[in-house]
């Protein structure tokens, strides 16, 4: 069988041409390839370092820079609160110094009110004993047929109205 003869040879030649494919893909991809493989890779990891490094300050800053607002947003609203405080403490001693002035304007209006009263009904007393006067001069007349003068009755009234 010339096949069987042929296989030596033929194995022979395909594994040297296999060997030298493998060493040259070996060579080619293991010292070339691979190399620069590994330097792009640590490049890469080395980039990403830096970047998480740049991240990190740069959330620090940001927390410093936060605690700083923080801080002046606090003494801000503490600020407001004081000046909200005084204000109210202002606006209380106005409305309380508005009402004492006006608790004092209607008392003196109060008074002045009363006096007045007091003397209308001063003076509805005295027209009232004129007009008791004439009404007691009249019914003297009617009932008696005696005329009593205005002092008389006025005087008889005054009386009455002393004793009940």
């Amino acid at each position: 069988m010339p096949q069987i003869s042929q296989i030596a040879a033929t194995y022979a030649s395909q594994i040297f041409w296999l060997l030298v494919t493998f060493g040259i893909l070996y060579f080619g991809i293991g010292k070339m390839m691979v190399p620069r493989v590994i330097a792009t890779v640590d490049a890469r990891e080395g980039q990403i370092a830096a970047d998480l490094a740049a991240a990190e300050q740069a959330r620090l800053a940001a927390d410093q820079v936060e605690a700083a607002w923080r801080l002046k947003m606090d003494e801000a609203r503490a600020a407001a609160l004081a000046e909200t405080s005084a204000a109210k403490a202002q606006a209380a001693k106005a409305a309380e110094s508005q009402i004492r002035s006006a608790d004092a304007e209607l008392a003196e209006r109060l008074a002045h009110h009363d006096l007045a009263v007091g003397n209308a009904k001063a003076q509805a007393m005295l027209n009232l004993q004129s007009v008791a006067a004439d009404v007691a001069q009249e019914l003297v007349a009617k009932v008696s047929g005696l005329t009593v003068s205005i002092d008389a009755a006025a005087d008889a009234v005054r009386r009455s109205n002393a004793h009940g």
